[in-house]
């Protein structure tokens, strides 16, 4: 049963059985008073880079611990840790704040939650954590889709007042599948077509195909916004607004691109029941313990 079966508002409709026209967004994108000069160009892009916000030496402890992690046999047997569809190499472990204690501390620290507390206006909580791996030569790239638009069909998250944190942990080159955005896009909605599938994210974690938008949503979209890629140094970061269309290609080189990702969500905008989905997506993906990070 789904919040829409209930007569709850939805102002944000999607996974409709006819397609739907993208709209503009009907919430503001910063709700508080932002004072780190990094972010200024977050109102209007939709994300801001903050360069070095690790040093090289917690780079490299936070490399070990996450090669550490994908090389645990003990997790290849964990339904947190995701494959890649065609390769048999670690995609994605989830909810590494509570498998690293080295994560879980950054989780809290000022200058991180911090950044997110600024944009959303509120105390924080930690919605979802994960590292992301993209092997060498095989590794598999993600198609365009806005976060929100996934959390809220699935998880119940009412607005886009949420935030998403990707750390850098090696070099970013436009070659090696970095991220692309289309900047401004965070302020469009874009209602995708398509009843979710029971027990969906077994799939979409590994390759998504409901709740993506259509062709032509993006060519509108990339017409009007243009394409950006996030290019660094390791230890740089991309905070980015939870309705930005980004995606990435897949990584051909031998260069291997890894990240932490980090989501932070409003105490004023916790989970519900889902909105377009009969039962919300597990806990180690879309956390119900709404406590502030700090």
């Amino acid at each position: 049963m789904t919040l829409s079966d209930y007569g709850v508002l939805d102002r944000y409709q999607t996974r409709t059985s006819t397609p739907r026209a993208q709209f503009e967004r009907v919430d503001p994108v910063v709700w508080g008073r932002v004072e780190s000069p990094e972010l200024a160009t977050f109102d209007r892009y939709g994300y801001s880079v903050i360069d070095a916000l690790l040093s090289p030496d917690k780079v490299a402890e936070f490399s070990t611990e996450t090669r550490r992690l994908a090389e645990d046999p003990d997790l290849w047997l964990d339904e947190r840790l995701i494959i890649e569809k065609k390769a048999r190499r670690v995609r994605s472990i989830f909810e590494v704040h509570k498998l690293s204690a080295a994560v879980g501390d950054l989780v809290r620290q000022t200058r991180i939650a911090g950044l997110a507390e600024q944009i959303l206006g509120s105390e924080v909580y930690l919605h979802q954590s994960r590292v992301n791996y993209m092997p060498g030569f095989t590794g598999a790239g993600f198609y365009w889709h806005s976060d929100f638009e996934t959390w809220h069909a699935e998880d119940g998250m009412p607005a886009p007042r949420a935030v998403s944190l990707s750390i850098a942990l090696t070099d970013n080159h436009p070659y090696n599948g970095s991220l692309m955005v289309m900047p401004g896009s965070h302020r469009v909605f874009v209602p995708c077509h398509g009843e979710t599938p029971p027990d969906h994210y077994r799939d979409s974690l590994r390759e998504q195909e409901v709740g993506v938008p259509g062709q032509d949503d993006i060519e509108k979209l990339g017409q009007a916004h243009g394409i950006s890629q996030f290019t660094g140094a390791a230890g740089s970061a991309l905070l980015f607004d939870s309705n930005l269309m980004h995606g990435s290609s897949n990584n051909i080189t031998p260069f291997p691109r890894s990240n932490i990702f980090l989501v932070f969500n409003s105490v004023e905008n916790t989970l519900g029941a889902p909105y377009a989905a009969d039962e919300p997506r597990p806990t180690y993906i879309a956390n119900r313990d709404f406590t502030p990070v700090r």
